[in-house]
């Protein structure tokens, strides 16, 4: 009977001693785990289903798998979004890819480059009224077009006119806030308006325009090779921290993937974000940007979030056609794709 107590005690003893064990490696593991990286993010505009990718990635754990504890916020456009990555106060940021190649022009610009081109193409359009005689772009001629004061896709209307035989010189560009932009279009008081056709098109029908008036004129139906909106970076904070970096893209994938299979909750989740935000517009403006913008046969093809240097240079001397530049940039000082992971992972299924 003794012997029996002994040898029980001695196993009891034995079972303490490999949970504390056991819970000396779990605390040392957790203690020695890398700790997440912070990365605050900045969008260059107000919120949109056009940035669900990136809420969705956060919202189902892509971005805490890597290890990432990221923040978003909203500035005054690309130019804004590029300051503040170029000084630090974000790490990455979404911007106009155009607007990068006209920053890096300056002369004491920071080598800020792109690291993933989330619109493979621009979103740049005319959106009009086929009542006003308005069905293609040719037709502009003689009309007149409102434009918000910062729209940037009238820094490459100069290179479409040229390339579709429009005199600039026959087409009035009416300047306004883009507060009132669809609003005086719906009101007949111009012809057409120049901005983004996932906003300006969708925003329209919602005032009631009817949709079969309105006629969408994409600058990338007619010749224009521009990308659109890219994650950029600082890049103290790329060579620091490289693996952050493409942690970041890997999980924004995952995001775009998430957002493809289920674009309604992808609506849900950005709108719920939007303050007074409607799931029922978010949804038809993130099907509109998923077909015309992010899920081009280019992608198809070569899978998403890098660029064909040969048509980046073709758009940069689109972009000159309006722009002196100092020293006309090249792709690869625009675009880093050490970043992205093999061509296999980067392929819509």
């Amino acid at each position: 009977m003794f012997g029996f107590k002994t040898t029980a005690l001695r196993c009891l003893l034995a079972l303490a001693i490999s949970l504390a064990a056991l819970t000396a490696r779990d605390v040392t593991a957790a203690e020695t785990a890398a700790p997440s990286i912070a990365i605050h993010f900045a969008f260059d505009r107000p919120i949109d289903a056009s940035m669900a990718p990136f809420f969705l990635a956060a919202k189902d754990g892509s971005f805490g798998a890597e290890r990432l504890n990221v923040s978003f916020n909203s500035v005054a456009g690309s130019p804004e979004a590029l300051a503040r990555v170029a000084k630090g106060d974000s790490e990455l940021a979404l911007v106009d890819i155009n607007e990068l190649i006209r920053f890096r022009d300056k002369d004491d610009a920071a080598s800020v480059k792109a690291v993933f081109v989330l619109f493979n193409r621009a979103p740049y359009a005319i959106v009009a009224r086929r009542s006003r005689g308005i069905h293609l772009l040719p037709d502009l001629d003689g009309k007149t077009v409102g434009v918000a004061d910062s729209d940037l896709s009238m820094r490459l209307w100069p290179a479409l006119a040229q390339q579709n035989g429009i005199s600039t010189a026959h087409v009035k560009f009416h300047k306004m806030s883009a507060a009132v932009r669809e609003p005086t279009l719906s009101a007949g008081q111009v012809d057409a308006v120049a901005g983004f056709s996932y906003l300006s098109a969708v925003n329209l029908r919602d005032r009631g325009v009817p949709g079969g008036d309105l006629v969408v004129l994409r600058y990338a139906d007619y010749g224009c090779e521009a990308y659109g909106f890219a994650v950029v970076v600082n890049p103290a904070f790329a060579a620091a921290k490289p693996d952050a970096v493409k942690g970041f893209v890997r999980a924004l994938i995952a995001g775009i993937n998430a957002t493809v299979k289920d674009p309604a909750r992808a609506a849900d989740e950005a709108a719920s974000r939007i303050d007074g935000g409607d799931h029922d517009i978010e949804l038809e403006r993130l099907r509109t940007v998923l077909v015309d913008n992010i899920l081009t046969d280019e992608v198809r093809r070569n899978g998403l979030g890098g660029i064909d240097p040969a048509r980046m240079d073709r758009s940069i001397e689109q972009i000159a056609q309006d722009f002196k530049f100092r020293k006309r940039p090249a792709a690869g000082d625009i675009f880093d794709d050490q970043f992205l992971p093999p061509v296999a992972k980067r392929l819509i299924n």
